[in-house]
């Protein structure tokens, strides 16, 4: 179990990460999933419950890069956490057939940032 700091760190790149995947997902790339999801027929919701669910995924994932960062340097740590967090969430959503391939192009660099800060979070206040 985390420690105070340990857990501060946590939560503050949780919020780090929750900020992240709302500002590219809503400001950057909503017109790719729009158009995607019309494309299939669908309605891409914006949604509160969509929203704690993404909080919910980024405190775990947080928590996920801290174990990491117990055993890994940072880089190991985050290669490892990016793989598990986006990668295979990529993988599930493309076969599912709702991502739009496009959006990878700004995803992918945007992700490696979001996962890096928060690794930094966490090792620099969690100390």
């Amino acid at each position: 179990m985390p420690n105070k700091k340990q857990a501060l760190a946590v939560v503050l790149a949780g919020v780090w990460i929750t900020a992240s995947e709302f500002a590219r997902n809503e400001f950057v790339l909503k017109h790719y999933w729009v158009e995607h999801y019309e494309g299939l027929g669908l309605t891409f919701q914006t949604v509160p419950v969509n929203g704690m669910l993404w909080t919910v995924w980024s405190l775990l994932f947080a928590y996920i890069i801290h174990r990491l960062l117990q055993q890994y340097s940072v880089s190991q740590s985050m290669v490892l956490a990016w793989l598990v967090g986006f990668v295979m969430m990529w993988l599930v959503t493309y076969n599912l057939q709702v991502l739009p391939l496009g959006l990878l192009v700004f995803a992918i660099p945007l992700s490696v940032v979001e996962v890096g800060v928060a690794a930094l979070i966490i090792r620099k206040i969690g100390k």
